[in-house]
Parts: C-alpha cells; sequence; structure tokens
C-alpha cells in the first residue's frame, strides 16, 4: 500500500500526524504541520495509496493544468521527513486526509512507516470547535494512553467515548503494537472556525516544541496569528451580542485557567528519560 522512496538516515525520529476531517477544525493540525514542514525543509519518503481507502464519489480526485498537461490530484497522505542536524530527534510529517474505508489498514500502514523507520513516538495533532473566546492563547490538551508517560510529561489520560475518527482507530493500533502515542489537540472558537487560524496552529506548534524539545520555529506565526486576531476582533466589534458573548467567553476562560505548565526543559528532559527506558527494555 506504500510507495516508498528511500528515507535519509534518521535520528531516533518522531512520527507527528494530522488529518483533514472531523478533526481538523479550521484546519489548525493539518495547517500546523504544513507549515512546520515548509520550515524544516522536509522532503517525501512514502505515500499511501488513496485507491483501497477512499470514497472517490464522495472526495473526488480534481484536475489542473501544469506546463499545458492534465494532473490528477488524488487524496494524498504523504509522509514527509526532515533531517534537523542538532535537535536530538528528527521528524516524520504526515499532514493528511482522513480516509472513507479500512481504518485498520490504513492504520497498519502507519504503523509500518513508524517501523520502518525507527520512530520512537507517534504524536497526533488535533483541533476540535469549543465556546472558547479568539481573544485568549488558545488552549492545548495532551493525553496518552501509556501511563508512564502520561505521568512523566503531566498528561491526562483518554476519558471520551463515542464515536471516533481515524486518531482514534490509530491510536488503538498504535497502543496494541506498544508504539507510545500523545495525543495534542487545540480548541478553537466555534464561532470563527473557518480556515485558516495561524493562532490555533501557533498554539499546536508551541506546545509539541515544549513537550518533546524539538524545535518547531512556532515564534513565526507571530504575524500572521495577529493579523487573524485583529480581524477578528474587527468583526465582533460590529455585533454587540457578538461582542457580549465573546465577553462571557472571556471570563470563562480566566476563571478556568490552567496552571503553568512544568518548563520546557523539565518535559524534554523526562520525555527523554521516557524513551531511554523503553531502549533500554528492547
Amino acid at each position: 500500500m506504500l510507495w516508498r522512496h528511500e528515507p535519509p538516515g534518521l535520528r531516533r525520529p518522531i512520527l507527528v500526524v494530522g488529518f483533514e476531517g472531523w478533526f481538523d477544525v479550521a484546519k489548525g493540525a493539518t495547517g500546523a504541520l504544513d507549515w512546520l514542514a515548509d520550515q524544516v525543509e522536509a522532503d517525501e519518503v512514502a505515500a499511501i495509496d488513496p485507491e483501497p481507502y477512499f470514497d472517490f464519489t464522495a472526495r473526488r480526485p480534481t484536475v489542473r493544468l501544469e506546463a499545458g498537461q492534465r494532473v490528477i490530484d488524488w487524496p494524498a497522505n504523504a509522509v514527509r521527513a526532515a533531517v534537523l542536524g542538532d535537535e536530538g530527534h528528527d521528524l516524520l510529517l504526515l499532514a493528511g486526509t482522513e480516509p472513507h474505508l479500512r481504518w485498520r489498514t490504513f492504520s497498519e500502514d502507519l504503523v509500518e512507516v513508524a517501523r520502518a523507520t525507527s520512530a520512537e513516538l507517534v504524536i497526533t495533532l488535533g483541533s476540535m470547535a469549543e465556546a472558547v473566546p479568539h481573544t485568549r492563547a488558545p488552549q492545548v490538551k495532551g493525553s496518552s494512553t501509556n501511563p508512564a508517560l502520561a505521568a512523566r510529561l503531566g498528561l491526562s489520560s483518554p476519558t471520551y467515548q463515542g464515536p471516533t475518527g481515524i486518531v482514534g482507530v490509530l491510536h488503538d493500533t498504535l497502543d496494541r503494537e506498544r508504539i507510545p502515542v500523545i495525543s495534542l489537540r487545540v480548541a478553537v472558537p466555534h464561532y470563527v472556525s473557518g480556515p485558516p487560524n495561524p493562532k490555533a496552529m501557533r498554539s499546536l506548534l508551541q506546545h509539541l516544541q515544549h513537550v518533546t524539545g524539538v524545535a518547531t520555529n512556532w515564534v513565526g506565526l507571530n504575524e500572521p496569528a495577529d493579523d487573524w486576531q485583529r480581524q477578528v476582533d474587527g468583526a465582533v466589534s460590529q455585533d454587540s451580542e457578538a461582542s457580549a458573548y465573546v465577553d462571557q467567553l472571556e471570563r470563562q476562560a480566566d476563571a478556568a485557567l490552567q496552571d503553568d505548565l512544568p518548563s520546557g526543559e523539565d518535559l524534554a528532559a523526562e520525555f527523554e528519560r521516557f524513551l531511554q527506558e523503553r531502549r533500554d527494555e528492547d
């Protein structure tokens, strides 16, 4: 199912994935991954054949002209690799499209990528619409079903029950294969959920760096995030009911403000200790 390109020699890679669809409001997750891939000059190393996994009447391929030739673009799930030089880990990045069919087999394809590249950890990124104000820093929640990893990094254990998406199936598959996996998800204001949302992208990348110690250059999104907020501020100020609603959300957000996370250095040290202990066990 994989079209392979020879991967470069990767150093203790981390596989970070996000999928367009139910778990990608405002394209917070895939937007963050695409932006990061450009920053680190990631190159494609593998792609999952879309044929077995998509209903093309529901998600139609598109046709474009390139140098006078017609080119068909299919729903993509390509894995890109970035060699980061001085960083302790290299990255594998997948900003993909949630498939329609055969989710278990699709997840097994991603396990194959993780095994073939000796990925030490998988991190899924997501964005969900919630009753949060656009004026506050977007809150990122992290969870893991691995008790040791959750305890080390101060993550919660998943408590959600109900319909799930490809991310839920992927987590289950990775758990069964004993590959550590973390979920990071950002809250997006439900009243402004159209893409792009650089403020949500920035928060996800900032948290990814905070947890892993791998530089994501999230500060490069400061200007786009500020521009986005100014635009939303302008729209909200024109509607008294919207302004009152945002004021209410601000009060709720401030009252529920969580304690500061441990320092990035402390989290990164715990992260590395966890991975070292797994290597020692193997």
